[in-house]
């Protein structure tokens, strides 16, 4: 069992010009026991790249979330967020998470699929009406998840570019004093603040209003919780899915084959989005460590208590031991668990509005334009917890 102290490796691996998996986790996944790494800021932690290694992680009570605001917690930059929902362990975590779930159960999200459909379609004719180069993110990709989150939660759609800024400060790796970084974050929650007292004033048919009910009808949760839970859900909400369509696009004109199936075959987009899911790494680096709260053995290291472990999803992902062909792309790949949404109690809550935009606005335009392709240099995110296109121009 490994229990030697060595010195840390600096972290992440991770290029955020690009979409590939550094070569430094199958290193760390090929040697016994786990790697000790160090990021900008925060305390050493042990670095999980395996697959089965991830799963236990993510999915064990041991190791515990809140146990972060405790400690100096690994992070790429100096400033520290209160992670709200996601830095709770049970039983407060699942008092907020069942508040929330019902608006995001697959059957609540299906009934959503006509609205993003016929979104997507309409930003297809403008983008088809006002003729290539057009920038795929700003005029596609990052107009369907903001348009359904903002609606969810009552937001005035000439309010949404706003949270473009307060969203990208908000995952921000950058040099950002922490002083800033607060002052961004307490903008937000200003806004936040603001939206729901004219809620209170006047209720709609929204999840903003179904929350507000639990806060003043049945105290489910404080104020404070109230505000950064809808804080949480609008970033959350859509900056995810904002850039894995474009990386997706990406990862499908890398692999001409793949997208020429898919555009013979599109009953198989639901798969190919869990390939893609899969296949192409988010994050600039694992984010969000967990605490051991007493020792425990991970892949033949002992993590003491009190010590943070980092899941590397993007690797454990390219596990050989648990996915054949790791690092191919395979749209018709079955059987798949991927950890693309996390495991355990933290598994994202929105999975299922995800999977559906994603499949709604990779399926939409790919058929629209069976052309489609690079128009311009790919202007890359830098300095952010995910990696993708700011500015990806493309034409038909």
């Amino acid at each position: 069992m490994t229990t030697a102290d060595t010195a840390p490796l600096s972290y992440p691996f991770n290029v955020p010009e690009s979409l590939e998996l550094s070569e430094e986790y199958e290193q760390a996944r090929n040697r016994p026991g786990l790697l000790k790494v160090r990021m900008t800021y925060g305390e050493p932690a042990w670095l999980v790249t395996r697959y089965a290694e991830a799963r236990f992680v993510l999915g064990d009570q041991r190791f515990s979330r809140a146990e972060g605001a405790r400690h100096d917690e690994p992070r790429q930059s100096e400033g520290r967020t209160d992670s709200g929902i996601l830095g709770m362990d049970p039983p407060d975590h699942t008092r907020l998470r069942t508040l929330v779930a019902k608006a995001f159960t697959v059957r609540q999200v299906e009934k959503l699929r006509p609205q993003v459909k016929q979104l997507a379609h309409e930003l297809l004719d403008e983008l088809e009406a006002a003729g290539p180069p057009a920038d795929l993110v700003d005029r596609y990709a990052l107009p369907i998840p903001v348009a359904v989150i903002c609606r969810m939660l009552g937001v005035p759609a000439e309010d949404r570019p706003r949270f473009r800024v307060w969203s990208d400060a908000a995952l921000s790796t950058s040099s950002l004093t922490a002083a800033e970084f607060d002052a961004n974050m307490e903008e937000l929650r200003a806004y936040m603040r603001q939206l729901i007292e004219e809620h209170r004033r006047a209720p709609r048919d929204d999840l903003m209003t179904a929350l507000i009910d639990a806060r003043d009808v049945n105290d489910r949760l404080s104020e404070v919780e109230l505000v950064d839970l809808c804080v949480g859900i609008l970033v959350a909400g859509h900056e995810t899915t904002a850039t894995q369509i474009p990386n997706f696009v990406l990862a499908l004109l890398d692999h001409p084959g793949q997208l020429a199936l898919l555009r013979e075959r599109p009953e198989l987009i639901g798969g190919a989005v869990e390939e893609l899911l899969r296949f192409v790494p988010l994050g600039s680096g694992a984010s969000q460590a967990r605490y051991a709260t007493e020792d425990v053995e991970v892949g033949g290291t002992l993590v003491r208590a009190g010590t943070p472990v980092l899941v590397a999803v993007g690797a454990a992902n390219r596990d050989a031991l648990r996915f054949d062909a790791p690092g191919t792309l395979d749209i018709s790949r079955t059987g798949m668990q991927h950890l693309g949404f996390g495991h355990g109690v933290h598994h994202c809550l929105g999975a299922p509005l995800a999977r559906l935009e994603l499949q709604e606005a990779i399926g939409a335009l790919i058929t629209r334009f069976p052309d489609l392709r690079l128009a311009g240099d790919v202007v890359w995110k830098s300095e952010m917890l995910v990696r993708g296109p700011r500015v990806m121009p493309v034409g038909w």
